[in-house]
């Protein structure tokens, strides 16, 4: 079963708003086991609109649509399915009514144009708007099947939630089995190396089926099939995950799709441990990504952004002639990192005490090029451990794969941790 998703709308052509909505129904679709290979995107234009009709059923079993079904003029959508399947349209009653109720109870006289967003295709199933005025619709005609949803994700996402997938489950997917996936988080490995250490998986797949994906500093790798249950699909999935695991156990940090930082705040919290940081090039960053996971506070108890040398020295105690003077290995340096994250771990008095310390860029520091960093992992009771990278990329880059490549080499520690204990 194949898809394609319509987002109409000119200001999507202009790149006013972001097409989330897109990324949302593919996932969902993804998971009931229809395959999307075409997304099209087209502007408030009755005959455009058509024609992108036309090409989606010549290529698509099920057509999705998002916006373009609002109050206003350049609102087509509806009118343009119906013109297109040879329909007429009406008012849906409920949904007027909850146009009347809505503007009764602020008091405000509705114009008539607002009518529109109770337009409803003949022979259609009306979706209820529970967030929003515009009701969509969901039909079959002639083998096809087409749901039309609003525009604003608040409104799209509840909607296709609770009426337009179980709409498909009863009409579209009578005879198909749904798609279970699986995803593999990987850490401290690039997504051709990772491609690489599994590609006779992926080139001999069939069933399941592998998929790398990859985001900043992080690979993922889907790992996918089809059965009747959930029990039957994760039985399926078993052994290639373990053979995976077997290949990749030293990067393979979660077995759902959560970020490196989630696994390491869980990992500190189950083993009662503590950690504190000291910043320096990524002013703040690396705190920022460890305090966005909800319960971080149980393991994470501040830190200190030491930004300039006078900092360094004067909270973290970085001995002057390290930092400057001739023969200085300077603030971008091992040996500066090395006391950066033992004197926050002892201040804070924390298990671990992270630093990074470096060039983000644009230009040079200490006559050292952009992209070198160091950071440095002082644990309590053991030797600190000091890493230098050699990044590319932009300022903002580099400042995430520090911050990325620093937690990969604390959970390191806290899987040699975990595993002895």
């Amino acid at each position: 079963m194949k898809a394609e998703i319509i987002a109409v709308g000119t200001e999507l052509l202009l790149g006013q708003i972001v097409n989330t909505n897109a990324q949302f129904l593919s996932q969902e679709l993804a998971s009931l086991g229809i395959d999307v290979y075409f997304q099209t995107v087209v502007g408030d234009n009755m005959d455009r609109l058509r024609q992108a009709i036309h090409t989606a059923e010549s290529r698509a079993d099920v057509l999705i649509f998002s916006g373009g079904i609002g109050p206003t003029q350049d609102d087509l959508t509806k009118e343009a399915l119906a013109s297109v399947l040879g329909r007429s349209l009406h008012y849906d009653r409920m949904a007027m009514d909850n146009i009347d109720r809505f503007f009764q109870g602020r008091k405000i006289p509705m114009t008539e144009n607002n009518r529109r967003q109770a337009h409803a295709i003949d022979g259609c199933t009306p979706l209820q708007n529970e967030t929003g005025l515009a009701v969509g619709n969901a039909i079959a005609h002639n083998g096809k099947y087409y749901i039309v949803l609003p525009g604003p994700p608040k409104e799209l996402i509840p909607m296709f939630q609770k009426q337009a997938k179980t709409w498909i489950l009863q009409h579209v997917l009578t005879h198909e089995k749904p798609i279970y996936s699986k995803m593999l988080k990987f850490a401290g490995i690039g997504e051709s190396a990772l491609e690489t250490r599994v590609l006779d998986l992926i080139e001999g797949q069939s069933d399941p089926t592998v998929a790398p994906y990859a985001k900043e500093s992080e690979v993922t790798l889907r790992l996918t099939t089809k059965a009747d249950s959930e029990s039957e699909a994760m039985a399926k999935l078993e052994g290639l995950e373990k053979e995976i695991g077997a290949r990749l156990g030293d990067h393979l940090y979660a077995a759902e799709d959560v970020p490196i930082e989630k696994t390491i705040v869980d990992m500190l919290t189950e083993l009662n441990l503590t950690v504190s940081c000291a910043e320096s090039c990524t002013g703040g960053l690396l705190m920022e990504t460890i305090t966005t996971i909800p319960g971080s506070a149980a393991a994470f108890h501040g830190g200190i952004v030491c930004y300039s040398n006078e900092m360094k020295e004067k909270l973290l105690n970085v001995p002057h002639d390290m930092l400057e003077g001739e023969n200085a290995p300077g603030a971008v340096s091992a040996e500066t990192a090395k006391v950066l994250a033992e004197q926050v771990r002892m201040i804070v008095d924390t298990d671990f005490g992270l630093s990074i310390t470096g060039v983000a860029g644009p230009g040079y520091s200490e006559r050292k090029p952009v992209g070198l960093v160091y950071i440095a992992i002082s644990r309590r009771g053991h030797e600190t451990a000091v890493h230098e990278l050699n990044l590319k990329g932009n300022r903002e880059t580099i400042r995430i794969r520090s911050t990325k490549t620093i937690l990969y080499h604390l959970w390191r520690q806290l899987k040699e941790i975990a595993d002895h204990a």
